[in-house]
């Protein structure tokens, strides 16, 4: 009977817990978009050297 109620009560914090990980908060989106920039930043840095390698052939 106590494993019963242990049990189901490791069951509801877990589910607890991992829908209160689904949340996201300002600091999460703002996270999101500088890694958005970063990464669109880094492509097109990329681009342009691949433009000037191929006027140096």
């Amino acid at each position: 009977m106590i494993a019963k109620t242990m049990g189901m009560i490791l069951v509801l914090s877990s589910l607890l817990l991992l829908s209160a990980c689904e949340q996201e908060g300002p600091a999460e989106r703002a996270g999101e978009k500088i890694d958005n920039a970063i990464e669109s930043a880094g492509d097109k840095i990329e681009q342009a050297g691949d433009k000037i390698q191929e006027k140096t052939r």
